[in-house]
């Protein structure tokens, strides 16, 4: 009995010295800041670079839209490194991709740019696959939440840091050095991220800090889903209203996201840092919007959230047409509103699903479509406003992305309750 006792209070001891992964948690929030900053640090200073390259403004969009059609793209592949490689080493992966991509961006000639936001595309739809599984993987069950929706603050935060500060660096360096001067918190990854892969391969390093169960972190096989998807999943027609969602959300966000500053100039005659400052706060606020759905939906139904997320998003869009002199609270609904839309989003998903497979079948035709609607919508934005000389028409069409975004939502929100 003493004995069984002793094993037991040494598992206790080895269970509470893994419960918490600091070092590759703090490596992952670290990764996280360089999985949208890349590709949003242009947008402050868009408009320069199409004046210096002779662009459209189609074709400056390209810079964003290229990219996300790379998550779309790229997302199978992504899982399939993952499974071959393992996580620790398809993160690594994703860092060495993001900064090599950052490194051609800031070769001269707008055909060196796009290549560069390729490559960096392609790195960050593996970082995508990838942060999810290690957080389910590493974490302890009852810190997964909390550690999720601080992954999602630090996308954000990434994504603050570099179009807050952007435009200002420009202004001193010009746009190439300031573009990839980012590079730092790639590096800061990768040095991290490093340090875990040669800590967990110490041989003094005690078991219960390299394995969970009898898994070693370092070899185990990622549980991806990438072929065998079940095809009941495809006659849901909850799957088609959250695609329509998500593809409506990506439409408006990744469309403002990207000419934001340039509307913010325009309309209340901001300068470059300025406008690149405030358009910041769309990216800004949406640090706490990852937490607002979850605290709600503990104590009232998901269709409270849902119809949150929905208000603010209209209230953003129309606020934005119809009185833009209020710019800071319509930018602030909808930093709300893009981080909460994609937690309610997955939260119906997970509702409605029967199965993990069924679920990650879900996520890749929702997020496939939608990448797709979000590549197309910087472009469209451009054309309308060189057409028509202003943003009373582009504007108009991210209200009915918003108005097409809270119908579906709240139609599939219904059948999470049936």
């Amino acid at each position: 009995m003493a004995a069984g006792q002793a094993a037991g209070l040494g598992v206790g001891r080895m269970t509470a010295r893994r419960a918490f992964p600091w070092l590759v948690i703090a490596g992952v929030l670290v990764a996280a800041l360089s999985l949208r900053g890349p590709i949003l640090s242009v947008t402050p200073v868009l408009r320069e670079i199409a004046r210096d390259f002779s662009l459209d403004g189609a074709t400056a969009s390209l810079l964003t839209t290229l990219p996300v059609l790379t998550f779309a793209a790229m997302t199978p592949f992504a899982a399939l490194i993952v499974r071959r490689a393992g996580a620790e080493l398809a993160l690594m992966t994703c860092l060495a991709a993001v900064a090599a991509g950052t490194l051609i961006r800031a070769l001269p000639g707008f055909g060196w740019m796009l290549v560069g936001m390729i490559v960096i595309g392609a790195g960050i739809t593996i970082g995508n696959v990838v942060i999810p599984v290690i957080i389910g993987r590493d974490v302890p069950p009852r810190h997964v939440a909390t550690v999720t929706a601080a992954y999602t603050a630090a996308l954000n935060a990434g994504s603050l840091v570099t179009t807050l500060t952007t435009a200002s660096i420009a202004q001193v360096t010009g746009w190439s050095l300031a573009l990839l001067l980012w590079i730092a918190l790639t590096v800061m990854g990768i040095l991290l991220w490093a340090l875990h892969l040669w800590r967990d391969r110490l041989p003094g390093v005690p078991w219960d800090e390299r394995t969970v169960g009898e898994t070693p972190l370092t070899t185990a096989t990622v549980p991806v889903v990438v072929g065998g998807a079940p095809r009941g999943a495809f006659r849901q027609p909850v799957v088609w209203l959250l695609l329509a969602t998500f593809g409506c959300q990506s439409a408006a966000y990744y469309g403002m996201s990207t000419w934001l500053p340039a509307i913010l100039g325009d309309l209340i005659g901001a300068d470059v840092a300025v406008a690149g400052a405030l358009a910041s706060l769309f990216q800004g606020v949406a640090i706490v919007g990852p937490f607002v759905v979850p605290v709600l939906a503990r104590r009232l139904p998901l269709a409270v959230p849902a119809v949150l997320i929905a208000v603010c998003w209209l209230s953003f869009a129309g606020g934005m047409l119809l009185a833009p002199e209020l710019f800071v609270l319509w930018i602030v609904l909808g930093g709300i509103a893009h981080s909460g839309g994609f937690v309610v989003i997955f939260t119906v998903m997970v509702g409605v699903s029967r199965s993990a497979a069924e679920t990650a079948t879900m996520s890749a035709v929702v997020q496939g479509g939608a990448y797709v609607a979000g590549a197309a919508s910087a472009p469209l934005i451009g054309a309308l406003h060189d057409a028509t000389g202003a943003w009373s028409v582009p504007l108009s069409v991210v209200v009915a992305l918003t108005v097409g975004f809270s119908v579906c939502l709240l139609s599939a929100v219904s059948r999470v309750r049936r």
